[in-house]
């Protein structure tokens, strides 16, 4: 399985930014595809996640009303499109896949999935 980030870079507040999330080699029990984010210092911070069989996404309280997580099956490929930004939402972003083996394991938590991309830095200066 390989997982390729893609989309970071330095923006100003109040830019977007559209991350992507390019998968290959994912096995038929994968369940789901999520983003999470890592700032320094901090631990790393579960965004939301999108289901591979029914598409139904789901976006944390702190992100749900400028962020927003989408796929394309065709590609196999993930999105997270970033609106509004603030400079606290600089970190370093992963995205994730989770296997019917992980199901038992909140989807929330980072031993949820059990395949990560390398991560892509986001910026944003005030």
């Amino acid at each position: 399985v390989q997982l390729q980030a893609s989309g970071g870079g330095l923006v100003r507040a109040g830019d977007s930014l559209r991350l992507s999330c390019a998968a290959s080699g994912l096995p038929s029990s994968t369940l789901a595809m999520a983003w999470f984010r890592q700032a320094p210092g901090k631990e790393r911070e579960f965004l939301g996640r999108i289901s591979l069989s029914s598409g139904t996404t789901y976006l944390t309280n702190s992100v749900k009303d400028r962020f927003a997580i989408s796929g394309d099956n065709a590609k196999n490929t993930m999105y997270l499109q970033m609106d509004s930004l603030k400079p606290e939402d600089t970190a370093v972003y992963f995205c994730a896949a989770r296997s019917l083996s992980r199901r038992f394991i909140s989807d929330a938590a980072r031993g949820g999935y059990d395949d990560w991309g390398q991560g892509t830095q986001v910026t944003v200066s005030s």
